[in-house]
């Protein structure tokens, strides 16, 4: 099923997100821990796909038997930063072989160890191209990428709505966002949207703080602000592991609970492949 008719069919729509094992690890441990996972019931899980385009096989290996195992809805990523038009059309063939709809079309990140990515002539750039190509190649339901702070690699605020503006007007059904960790920052996100005239669904991509040194990483990473209530509990639990993993599932629930409560159209959850923590998470919603 097309993401776009879950939404028209239902709301919110919640999504689960993994990533493919390194490939010196066989793909059973993903598939255990999807094991854990399929009686949560999400609408969709989403695969990613790995930088410059490692794991791309295996994303839809996976996308692949989530499908046919578990008959849970999938959605594969798909980059295109340094790929030509034709390993873009591979890709997608492999997809529709495999009766796998859905996509969320990203620029990607060079590959592991490059700063940068040197373009050949008539490779794509930039997500609004290649969500333009697949609109005009393609028949996939198409999702993009939303930076709720905006993107960490954009300077002013007006460039980052332009280039959303752009994604959307290229063809893209709907819109996940990426990690923040204060909803006021997805209510005004969302404002901003529809003033935009940009109506369409958009799911709260939400991640939980399990480790103290992972919080770091993922605001380098993301550009995520840190509220106060937050960092209250970084402090309090920095030096206990296992009351700082409680803290963080505690603030994921409270965090998803209130969009629920709000009548968010989706929630998107990175699970990291953590299933007993994401578990917990999904144990204390509202729903």
């Amino acid at each position: 099923m097309r993401i776009a008719d879950l939404y028209a069919k239902k709301k919110p729509v919640i999504s689960l997100e993994i990533f493919p094992p390194n490939p010196d690890y066989p793909l059973e441990t993903i598939y255990n821990t999807l094991e854990q996972l399929r009686d949560l019931n999400p609408d969709y899980i989403s695969v990613t796909y790995g930088a410059g385009g490692a794991n791309r096989a295996r994303t839809v290996e996976i996308a692949a038997h989530i499908k046919q195992a578990y008959q849970i809805e999938t959605m594969a990523h798909l980059t295109c930063v340094g790929h030509s038009p034709e390993e873009i059309d591979e890709m997608g063939a492999r997809l529709q072989e495999n009766q796998i709809e859905n996509v969320l079309a990203l620029r990607g990140d060079p590959p592991r160890g490059q700063s940068n990515v040197t373009f050949q002539p008539g490779h794509f750039r930039y997500a609004a191209e290649l969500i333009r190509y697949l609109r005009q190649k393609s028949q996939f339901c198409i999702g993009a990428a939303a930076y709720a702070e905006g993107h960490v690699e954009c300077q002013r605020w007006q460039d980052d709505w332009n280039y959303l503006r752009e994604k959307v007007e290229a063809g893209v059904d709907f819109l996940v966002t990426q990690l923040y960790f204060d909803n006021r920052v997805f209510y005004n996100f969302k404002e901003n949207l529809l003033r935009m005239g940009l109506n369409l669904p958009v799911a709260a991509g939400i991640m939980p703080v399990l480790e103290s040194k992972q919080i770091r990483r993922m605001v380098y990473l993301s550009g995520a602000s840190i509220p106060a209530r937050l960092l209250q509990l970084l402090d309090k639990y920095a030096d206990n592991p296992a009351d700082f993993e409680k803290a963080g599932i505690e603030y994921a629930i409270n965090q998803m609970n209130d969009l629920l409560a709000n009548g968010v159209e989706g929630i998107h959850y990175y699970t990291m492949n953590r299933a007993e923590q994401t578990r917990k998470v999904f144990s204390g919603l509202a729903r």
